[in-house]
């Protein structure tokens, strides 16, 4: 147990490379490595979860389930994700991101080569809910590198290009899945083959990745980059790991504020991606292998609309996200509106455009709101806790109780129409809490 352990202990500080060159030169490497690692490594976990979703409408038939059914099978998930986001995330802080990162994807990997063969509904859902706790060990780490190895007024750039893997992760599930249902006599292969993939993948980011700078004997990012940290831990109080996540996450206002807003961006996201199969192949009509194609337009346009998002913030903004994100928003509210109303099998390039760009403006607004702004209104030493914190609320109500039960129950009750109703106004009300954050979010130093 105790060898167990040591594989998740921080690596400890490598002597101190006193060379400037040196120090440019090797900076430049791992922080390339690093942000690579971290890409590859997040687009792996998008597959081994991501696939389920653009096949959920041949799922559901060849195992006979319903809409209720399918959204207990995600809500499982969504509910252990959430958990496994908060519990992660604090560990996250005091472990070492290589491992920690690394056996979880390597478990979610062994659970995609077998669920294909699993057919009781309990079944399907306690194993899926297993696979979202091994997905919760991705992102913690995740914000933990970005926070130590990037400096503050490059978080926005970085951070939204490094996001954009989520939207490659499922765009590369979408792809294959398509490809597989086309060219594959077994359906099944949507979850074996992302988990073979998931397994080599967990490999490479156990080889790739280090821990801080100072794990290969770098100076702290601020100082290599003679940069400020927004939020500094006071280090005359502020001591125990419980006095840091009290302070600076549980009684934080502005993390509130930012969790509740990604709850109603989730909802959104979810709500328009994870039914996008069902809605546009039972309610308008189009075959089962171009809903896919259509579906893969989301996380596809989604990339560029998070890069993009990331590069306004800091071009126009100094690194502040909220103007950016509260316009993002808007026009997704407007794009959602469109999308109701005109995708279907006779309106095909009005589907594509409103598909593509609810892709896009959603993207901005998780990449902002759930990483950069976060970062930026805790403390370093939290970055890791305040993402899990923001996850396990996004993941429970945004996700579980709303995209997954929720939207099934409005579009049990209400129709197709009550649940994309319902997307509209949570837009309207992640605009309000983002806009609470307006001020407060800058690059000032503040205890």
């Amino acid at each position: 147990m105790e060898k167990l352990l040591s594989w998740f202990r921080p690596l400890p500080p490598a002597p101190r490379i006193e060379d400037p060159d040196q120090v440019n030169k090797m900076y430049k490497y791992w922080r390339i490595r690093t942000f690579l690692a971290l890409y590859i490594g997040y687009c792996g976990f998008y597959l081994t979860r991501k696939n389920i979703s653009p096949a959920l409408h041949v799922f559901s038939e060849e195992l006979g389930i319903g809409m209720i059914d399918l959204g207990i099978i995600a809500a499982t998930f969504s509910v252990t994700y959430g958990v496994g986001k908060l519990f992660c995330g604090i560990l996250a802080d005091k472990a070492n991101v290589r491992s920690f990162m690394a056996i979880g994807l390597l478990l979610s990997g062994v659970i995609n080569l077998f669920y294909g063969f699993l057919t009781s509904l309990w079944a399907l859902a306690f194993f899926w809910g297993i696979n979202g706790f091994c997905q919760a060990t991705g992102y913690p780490p995740v914000a933990k590198s970005l926070v130590y190895w990037f400096s503050p007024r490059e978080r926005a750039k970085i951070w939204s290009w490094w996001s954009s893997s989520h939207t490659a992760g499922t765009f590369a599930a979408g792809a294959l899945v398509a490809l597989l249902l086309k060219y594959c006599s077994d359906w099944r292969s949507v979850f074996y083959v992302p988990g073979f993939f998931g397994v080599v993948i967990a490999v490479y980011i156990f080889w790739s990745l280090r821990d801080k700078p100072d794990s290969v004997g770098l100076p702290p990012i601020e100082e290599f980059k003679n940069d400020v940290i927004p939020v500094t831990i006071d280090k005359k109080t502020d001591v125990s790991q419980w006095t840091i996540l009290k302070k600076y996450v549980f009684t934080n206002p502005y993390v509130w504020y930012l969790s509740l807003a990604l709850c109603f961006v989730y909802f959104v996201r979810f709500g328009t991606l994870d039914w996008a199969t069902k809605f546009l192949y039972d309610a308008r009509g189009i075959n089962k292998v171009d809903v896919v194609w259509l579906w893969n337009l989301m996380p596809l346009f989604g990339m560029p609309g998070g890069i993009i998002a990331g590069y306004l913030a800091t071009k126009f903004f100094k690194g502040r996200c909220a103007p950016i994100t509260i316009f993002y928003l808007l026009v997704l509210a407007l794009c959602t509106y469109g999308y109701y109303l005109f995708a279907g099998a006779n309106h095909m390039v009005l589907t594509c455009i409103f598909v593509a760009a609810i892709g896009f403006f959603v993207d901005g607004p998780q990449v902002l709101i759930g990483g950069v702004m976060l970062s930026r209104v805790t403390a370093q030493e939290s970055a890791a806790a305040a993402a899990g914190f923001s996850g396990f609320w996004s993941y429970i109500l945004g996700t579980a109780v709303g995209a997954n039960l929720g939207a099934a129950f409005l579009v049990e009750q209400y129709g197709w129409g009550g649940m994309y109703a319902a997307c509209i106004a949570c837009a309207v009300a992640a605009i309000i809490f983002v806009a609470l954050c307006w001020k407060k979010e800058t690059a000032e130093p503040k205890k």
